[in-house]
């Protein structure tokens, strides 16, 4: 009994997350977008962030700081 309520539980909580998933998604707009894109430049990889994430100058330059661009 206790196996089929977590069964039930575990389906339930699996349909709940109706977001799509994007990870990956932004270097495949990146490209699209910027033909030598190159994730490490800064202001390629704010304005690949702003374009195709739909961030803001601040959340994209802590995001591409994190990620390792100068």
């Amino acid at each position: 009994m206790r196996l089929l309520a977590v069964l039930i539980f575990a389906l339930m909580t699996a349909a709940c997350n109706q977001e799509p998933d994007i990870t990956g998604s932004t270097p495949v707009c990146a490209m699209r977008n910027y033909s030598s894109y190159n994730p490490r430049d800064m202001s390629q990889c704010v304005a690949a962030c702003k374009a195709c994430d739909r961030g803001n100058t601040v959340t994209c330059t802590t995001s591409c700081t994190l990620k390792g661009a100068h």
